[in-house]
């Protein structure tokens, strides 16, 4: 009977040695202190923004330029700070976490291959 797997999965990589390695948890660890920061800053941001909407509605409805009031401004910060936040974490995996992953992955290739 024929060994049935994850499609995937290859044979004979044992995953949770790699993810209880030191080089994959210092991994995890640097994409976490990136991400958490940044994911805390864009939510309260937001919450700010929502709060304002709620129970300030004065001050959001007093106009800036013609019809255009701080709510549809702030909304429109909120988009701004989305793309920033992505573009900035997607520069950050391209410096640090995409080289550190490969060396991560050919190292295991590398001893796979060893091992056949």
């Amino acid at each position: 009977m024929e060994e049935r797997r994850p499609q995937g999965v290859t044979p004979g990589i044992d995953y949770i040695a790699i993810e209880d390695s030191r080089e994959f948890q210092h991994l995890r660890r640097t994409q976490r202190r990136f991400v958490l920061p940044l994911v805390t800053a864009g939510l309260v941001w937001y919450i700010v923004y929502v709060l304002l909407a709620s129970w300030a509605t004065g001050f959001m409805s007093t106009p800036v330029i013609g019809n255009v009031n701080w709510a549809v401004i702030i909304g429109l910060a909120q988009i701004v700070t989305t793309f920033a936040i992505t573009m900035w974490y997607v520069s950050f995996a391209n410096r640090k976490l995409d080289p550190e992953a490969t060396r991560i992955r050919v190292e295991i290739e590398t001893e796979m291959g060893a091992a056949q």
